[in-house]
């Protein structure tokens, strides 16, 4: 284990994968709520989560959350 992982999630992390765990209603809420709550621009939203979905921390964090996402990402890349 390197140092890196060592280190907990900070808080913007924790953040980023509690509000990728929620449902949203209608389109442009989830989005709405990455600029409102997190103060963040969806790209930059999204390049956050596709590093956590990658870090083990993230993983003993939020599992189901990252376990779901990882799935997701794997099928769009074999769809290619």
């Amino acid at each position: 284990m390197n140092e890196a992982e060592r280190q907990p999630l900070g808080e913007r992390e924790r953040a980023v994968l509690a509000l990728e765990g929620r449902g949203f209603s209608g389109p442009g809420a989830k989005e709405r709520a990455i600029r409102e709550e997190l103060g963040l621009a969806p790209v930059r939203y999204y390049q956050l989560l596709n590093a956590l979905l990658d870090d083990p921390r993230a993983l003993a964090a939020a599992p189901v959350t990252v376990n779901r996402l990882r799935r997701v990402r794997e099928s769009r890349r074999t769809e290619r």
